[in-house]
């Protein structure tokens, strides 16, 4: 994501990235080279950029929020190297994954490692708040991992089925970045309440846009081969838009197959591609932005409410 679009605090920003950096030192070289592997390879920093951007709305206090970024993007990072493993992903961000450089053993400890950083960080922030909220969506979190692997290649799961685990997957640690970035600077219920919906919703039409990517993004943009939510059975919504469309049992006979030859996963793409899912799925994630939007014309009018309307325009036409 483009660093524009996080001007105003760009430099707290590169600040998180320098504490970031000193979080993956640790007294083991392959746990730190495992660390670090990841964050060096990049990302859009979404969550510790909203923590800052939400405290700008109130007594903006770098030190205050500083922790909580930390903690954000490490909670984040863990749930990708985890991630991986599950999916046994050979490429991130177009480089190789934890788990093709060290393999899954030490892809877990790695994972775990940054969780269990992150969780001395909230011990340190002593805000019984913050231990919640953050303790709650890593319930919620693991619990929607678990039903994507329980819906893994069932072809008649429905869009509420969807929708509960891209809440979980996505939304709710975005939306907990918006909400604990206010709550961390004392700000006022009524800016709280509108940060948590906007990063909720934020969150809902990242991962539509993201699961429509993964049907026709440029692959060298992705980073990852297109098509992998289609190998690993997971039921995206213009998947579900699809079927829903597709009378020929073919479509569903494909996506239900475990075992898919890359024939076979581009057969299903031009499938899909032949509805109209995935212009029906931009309209969902539109939705989403607009429920977004709304959110922030609740807060007072300062540079970061227009950065945060242009994070949400950004998601509404990214390619990767």
């Amino acid at each position: 994501m483009s660093f524009q679009l996080f001007r105003e605090i760009q430099a707290d920003l590169a600040r998180v990235e320098k504490e970031l950096s000193n979080y993956m030192d640790t007294d083991h070289p392959t746990l730190t080279a495992a660390s670090g592997h990841l964050l060096y390879a990049g990302g859009k920093r979404l969550r510790p950029a909203f923590v800052l951007l939400a405290g700008r709305f109130h007594n903006y206090s770098f030190e205050r929020l500083l922790p909580l970024a930390v903690t954000m993007e490490m909670i984040h990072m863990a749930t990708l190297v985890h991630d991986d493993v599950i999916d046994e992903s050979e490429t991130r961000r177009g480089t190789p994954t934890v788990r093709a450089r060290w393999g899954n053993r030490v892809s877990m400890h790695a994972g775990d490692h940054l969780f269990a950083r992150s969780l001395l960080l909230i011990a340190e922030m002593n805000n019984p708040i913050i231990a919640r909220v953050l303790a709650e969506t890593s319930v919620e979190m693991c619990e929607g991992e678990i039903q994507q692997m329980a819906t893994a290649f069932d072809v008649e799961q429905n869009f509420r089925d969807y929708l509960y685990r891209i809440k979980r997957k996505t939304a709710l640690l975005l939306s907990a970045s918006c909400q604990l970035g206010a709550v961390a600077v004392d700000a006022p219920p009524y800016m709280i309440r509108a940060l948590k919906w906007y990063g909720y919703h934020l969150g809902m039409a990242f991962q539509v846009t993201d699961d429509i990517l993964d049907l026709e993004a440029d692959e060298a943009k992705l980073g990852k081969p297109i098509g992998s939510d289609l190998r690993q059975g997971i039921m995206t919504l213009p998947v579900l838009e699809a079927i829903a469309q597709v009378q020929d049992p073919k479509l569903k006979t494909l996506l239900a197959k475990q075992e898919k030859s890359e024939r076979e996963v581009q057969e299903a793409i031009r499938i899909i591609k032949q509805t109209d899912a995935i212009a029906r799925s931009h309209r969902v994630a539109q939705l989403y932005l607009a429920k977004a939007k709304a959110e922030l014309s609740r807060l007072p009018n300062i540079p970061a409410r227009d950065s945060m309307a242009m994070i949400a325009d950004f998601i509404g036409r990214r390619s990767y």
